[in-house]
């Protein structure tokens, strides 16, 4: 009975360590690029995993460790179009007039979008990327190279300007 338990055992440990690396999810952190320029990013969210808009890299963003077709990312965010507006101070104390500063926000837009994540190699995936660009356009990657290298593989410039027509 005894040598029947242990096989059992034994068949269990072995199964327990046949997970597939496709099936594995890790968290990774979130970094934005704001390409356009004269705008900034307030805040965005990846999957409902909602961060600053202002730049770094913040945690996190669970994603799968081995990449598989249609791995799609929800997207949403908000922008500041005159981020280098010049908003009435208030006159006494610090910060700016209630209504000089109700008025800059009501400019902010908030958009949401669905990207298809890039295939990368193996299990290199080193968090998630996402690039603001002109005409509420993103792109992601999970490029360990980061943004300007040779092999990045995310190539418009930074301060871009937005057309006065988007296109489609």
């Amino acid at each position: 009975m005894s040598t029947l338990k242990f096989l059992w055992g034994a068949l269990l440990l072995v199964l327990a360590g046949c997970t597939s690396a496709s099936n594995e999810m890790a968290a990774g952190n979130i970094a934005a690029v704001n390409h356009v320029d004269g705008t900034a990013i307030n805040w965005f969210s990846v999957n409902g995993y909602r961060v600053s808009g202002g730049g770094g890299r913040q945690c996190c963003v669970v994603l799968p460790i081995k990449w598989r077709p249609g791995l799609v990312v929800n997207i949403e965010w908000e922008v500041d179009p005159s981020a280098n507006a010049k908003i009435k101070r208030k006159t006494k104390g610090y910060g700016f007039d209630d209504a000089a500063w109700a008025e800059h926000e009501s400019k902010f837009k908030v958009n949401r979008t669905s990207v298809e994540i890039p295939e990368w190699p193996g299990t290199d995936s080193c968090g998630l990327k996402v690039h603001f660009l002109p005409c509420n356009q993103v792109k992601v990657t999970t490029s360990c190279w980061g943004y300007g290298s040779p092999d990045n593989p995310i190539k418009e410039p930074l301060y871009m300007k937005e057309p006065a027509v988007c296109p489609g």
